[in-house]
C-alpha cells in the first residue's frame, strides 16, 4: 500500500474538464491526483516554411509546454525569452506524440498549436498534459468538422501516457513526485487506444534494468491506460469525465 492508499497498480484519481477555456478550439483542465495541467488547441491557417518550400499538402501539429511560477513547492522563473532544456524535451515528446494519431494528410494548410500550461505539478506533468491534449485536440477537429474547415477527421486514434516506477523491483503505476525522486527506474510510456506504442522512455536513476522489467512495464501501462482511455471518450463528447 502507497502513502496515498493506492494499491501498486493503481492510477491516481484521474478528472477531465472540457471546454475549460472559453476562446480556444479545444481546451480541457486534466487533474492526475494534485498534478493540474491545462491544454488548449488554437488553430492557425498555414504550416511553418520548411513544411511551404517541400511542395507538402500536409496540416501540421506543434505542442509549446510550461509551468506556472507557483506549480512547485518552490517558486520557479517564468521562462521569458528562452526555453529550458526540460521544457524543450518536454514539449517535443507531447507533440510527437499527438501528431502519431493524426493523418496530417486530411487536414491541409492548418496548423494546430497545443499549449500545456502545468497549474500545480505533483509528477507526471507531461503525460497528463499528453492524455489531456488528445481531448482538446478532439475537441478542435470536431469544431472544424462542424464549421466544414475540415472535411476528413485527420484524429485515427487516441493516445495516453503514464508514468511507471521501479523501487526494490516493485512497480509503482502513475507515480507521484515523491515517488518519482525515490524511484529506482523511472519511465514514461504513451501508447495509442489500440495499445500501440508510441515513445518510451526508461532512465536507470539508481541501478540498470534488464528487458523483463520493460515488458513488464508495458503490459501494466496498457492495463491502467484502459481507464484513461474511457475518459477520453466521455471527455471527448463534452462531458466533464471522473474516475
Amino acid at each position: 500500500m502507497r502513502k496515498d492508499g493506492r494499491s501498486s497498480l493503481q492510477l491516481r484519481p484521474l478528472k477531465i474538464t472540457p471546454h475549460f477555456s472559453k476562446h480556444a478550439e479545444g481546451s480541457v483542465l486534466i487533474e492526475a491526483g494534485d498534478t493540474r495541467v491545462l491544454c488548449t488547441v488554437c488553430i492557425e491557417d498555414g504550416v511553418p516554411g520548411w513544411m511551404r518550400s517541400s511542395r507538402s499538402s500536409r496540416g501540421w501539429l506543434t505542442a509549446e509546454y510550461s509551468m506556472l511560477p507557483s506549480a512547485t513547492h518552490t517558486r520557479n522563473r517564468r521562462e521569458r525569452g528562452h526555453t529550458s532544456g526540460r521544457s524543450q524535451e518536454i514539449q517535443r515528446l507531447i507533440g510527437r506524440s499527438l501528431r502519431g494519431i493524426l493523418d496530417l494528410k486530411r487536414c491541409p494548410d492548418l496548423t494546430f498549436v497545443v499549449d500545456c500550461d502545468v497549474i500545480q505539478a505533483d509528477g507526471g506533468t507531461r503525460t497528463a498534459a499528453i492524455t489531456g491534449s488528445c481531448v482538446a485536440l478532439k475537441l478542435a477537429i470536431d469544431k472544424l468538422l462542424r464549421q466544414g474547415r475540415l472535411k476528413q477527421n485527420p484524429m485515427i486514434e487516441s493516445v495516453a501516457a503514464i508514468s511507471i516506477g521501479f523501487k526494490n523491483d516493485e512497480m509503482l503505476v502513475d507515480i507521484d513526485y515523491e515517488e518519482d525522486f525515490d524511484a529506482d527506474l523511472d519511465m514514461n510510456i504513451v501508447l495509442t487506444s489500440s495499445e500501440k506504442i508510441l515513445e518510451l522512455q526508461g532512465t536507470g536513476e539508481r541501478a540498470s534494468f534488464d528487458r523483463e522489467q520493460v515488458v513488464r512495464a508495458i503490459d501494466c501501462a496498457q492495463e491502467a491506460l484502459k481507464a484513461a482511455f474511457e475518459l477520453q471518450q466521455i471527455a471527448g463528447d463534452g462531458q466533464v469525465a471522473e474516475g
